[in-house]
């Protein structure tokens, strides 16, 4: 037996025993969930609309980008205002997005994240490379903590996903803060009810 296989069998048979992780109960308060959401995705430069469907969102875009404005979505349901099959592009095609209008599976009220699978972003470059990101969400997602959103998404497969939470933020050491230096340069969230 070599002195790696030696090495290998002395570290296997000399395994801690397992411990079993112990139950940590979360206070949680349900109240109040969309005005504390809306609070903090506010202080961190979002904007966020509550709607009824997903019609008022072309009305509120409307008022900010053109017909000139290259918006890719994935909703189906907005295809006469967006681009809604670019899932085969190369991801540099995206590189002249002005607006990617995304769903997110769960929104989390302390810290105003939203939680995007990579099936819900067509290319998973696309809520980082758009100049401005909106983010529907079904009020009924709404968790109070990440606590409560890693006990929905913990057991979930997936091969890629993010929190996003704001528009892309980023400050020097003279406390200068520069929006959209990595990514969207503005963060709309739509609360579907």
């Amino acid at each position: 037996m070599s002195s790696r296989d030696l090495i290998l069998a002395a570290v296997k048979a000399n395994q801690p025993e397992s411990t079993i992780l112990p139950v940590v109960n979360i206070p949680q308060s349900t109240e109040n969930l969309v005005e504390r959401f809306t609070t903090i995705a506010s202080a961190i430069g979002s904007r966020v609309f509550e709607i009824n469907s997903l019609d008022e969102i072309k009305a509120i875009l409307s008022t900010e980008f053109d017909s000139s404005s290259r918006i890719i979505s994935s909703f189906n349901e907005l295809s006469d205002i967006a681009e809604t099959n670019t899932s085969q592009s190369l991801p540099h095609a995206l590189e002249n997005v002005d607006l990617a209008i995304l769903k997110a599976d769960l929104a989390v009220a302390e810290n105003a994240a939203l939680w995007v699978p990579e099936l819900n972003t067509m290319q998973r470059v696309l809520p980082f490379i758009a100049q401005h990101l909106a983010l529907v969400v079904s009020v009924n997602t709404l968790v109070p903590t990440m606590h409560q959103a890693y006990e929905v998404i913990g057991n979930q497969e997936y091969g890629y996903a993010a929190f996003i939470a704001g528009p892309s933020k980023t400050a020097d050491i003279e406390q200068s803060l520069v929006l959209g230096a990595h990514g969207p340069r503005s963060m709309t969230v739509f609360l579907l009810k």
